[in-house]
């Protein structure tokens, strides 16, 4: 089977970020992990869709993103400060510590602690992988239709339809 919208897709990624020409290793999803999803409901970042898509298992592919088809270019202005009143009971969180916040419409993101003071906390709101090129080693472990309750839950349910399998 290839990957077609609304088939559940299980692969091994290695992910590199590309600075100057130079790689840095991030992250991987390897076969006894690997990364399992719904394809085609905006689970993933659609380039990174556009580009597997119709591929089978066993398929092998390496593509790179570029910033603005992964996480977007960094914003300089998506920097905040949080008065340091927000940290009485949880202390005054450490330089680089990425805090869990939510908006005031129930919205969660994350924020990297940029610079701390006795009055505020500054903190950068862009995506850490914000203005950088990735690139992507990908293997195709398996292809399948989704079940009708991962296509109601709008989610994969493991490699073979069921949590946690």
């Amino acid at each position: 089977m290839t990957i077609t919208p609304n088939s559940v897709v299980a692969l091994t990624y290695k992910l590199h970020t590309i600075s100057n020409g130079e790689r840095e290793f991030v992250e991987e999803a390897d076969q006894a992990n690997p990364l399992v999803f719904l394809y085609g409901v905006g689970m993933m970042l659609p380039k990174f869709e556009e580009n597997i898509n119709g591929l089978k298992q066993g398929d092998t592919i390496d593509f790179e993103l570029v910033a603005a088809d992964a996480y977007g270019e960094k914003d300089e202005n998506a920097v905040t400060q949080l008065p340091a009143d927000m940290f009485k009971e949880s202390g005054i969180p450490p330089i680089g510590e990425v805090l869990p916040l939510q908006d005031n419409q129930g919205n969660q993101f994350r924020a990297r602690v940029v610079e701390v003071s006795p009055e505020a906390v500054v903190v950068d709101l862009n995506h850490p992988m914000a203005g950088q090129n990735l690139h992507f080693d990908i293997e195709i472990l398996n292809v399948r239709e989704a079940t009708a309750d991962e296509l109601s839950h709008g989610h994969a349910h493991g490699v073979d339809g069921h949590e946690g399998h």
